[in-house]
């Protein structure tokens, strides 16, 4: 059975541009969740914009199956949550989450990416 977005591509709006491609989880573009951690890594190529979003609620098993994330266009995802939209300018090196009763991403910091 072929797994449906949540939003379909008449439902995308431009919210923002120029900003390239970015790694989103299933969670969010299937199951809906909101982005409840994002964080801005350097970008492999001209095309990306090193944004990663996850809903929180993944593991390491979770993301190292390919099949559970995929690459969209930033304006994708701030369709799917349009509170990442303040933080897109955002230096390399930055990450925010949002815990349990929060409506707004904050900024964490001593936070480490993996060299996956």
């Amino acid at each position: 059975m072929e797994k449906l977005h949540r939003l379909s591509k008449e439902e995308i709006q431009p919210l923002v541009h120029g900003y390239g491609g970015c790694i989103a989880s299933n969670k969010i573009t299937f199951k809906g969740y909101p982005v409840g951690f994002m964080y801005r890594q350097k970008p492999l190529n001209e095309y990306d914009s090193g944004w990663h979003f996850l809903s929180g609620f993944e593991d390491e098993d979770y993301m190292k199956d390919t099949n559970n994330h995929d690459i969209y266009d930033v304006n994708t995802i701030a369709n799917y949550d349009p509170s990442i939209i303040r933080l897109l300018d955002s230096e390399i090196g930055t990450a925010f989450e949002r815990t349990e009763g929060q409506e707004q991403l904050i900024e964490i910091f001593n936070w480490e990416p993996s060299n996956n």
